[in-house]
């Protein structure tokens, strides 16, 4: 018997889209990053990205539980002194609500150049409308 591990150019991709309204972050930013790496696949291999494309639409209605909204800081840095900047999760959500999913699926997946290449499949939008009619996605399926 001989192991068998998927190639990269032999992985069939698949489109998938996720309505983010009324969902909470950390477990749609897991479901994400799952198909994202192929985790949700038989042929799934650890080393070859075998991941699929997933479009989240309504990224502006996501919710979260808690005091996170006025509580969780995003912070960042300028690389000077005294150059430490940071907003609420409130703030990021009004200003940039696409990067506060990114920034999540983006910390569930490996530190690794295979990680850059994963998030690159990842479309996110603030409203409903996506460019992506023509690859025909389907709805992301629910956990069991």
């Amino acid at each position: 018997m001989k192991t068998w591990n998927a190639k990269a150019e032999t992985v069939e991709r698949r489109w998938y889209v996720v309505d983010a309204e009324g969902q909470t972050l950390g477990r749609l930013a897991t479901r994400v990053a799952d198909t994202l790496r192929g985790k949700r696949k038989p042929e799934y291999t650890p080393h070859v990205d075998t991941g699929d494309f997933v479009v989240v639409v309504n990224a502006e209605k996501i919710s979260v539980t808690g005091k996170k909204l006025d509580e969780k800081l995003y912070r960042r840095h300028s690389g000077y002194p005294g150059g430490l900047r940071a907003r609420t999760l409130r703030e990021q959500l009004e200003r940039r609500p696409t990067e506060v999913l990114r920034k999540a699926v983006k910390g569930m997946l490996p530190r690794n150049k295979l990680a850059n290449r994963q998030i690159t499949k990842l479309k996110i939008y603030a409203g409903p409308e996506h460019p992506h009619g023509p690859q025909n996605p389907e709805p992301l399926p629910e956990d069991k």
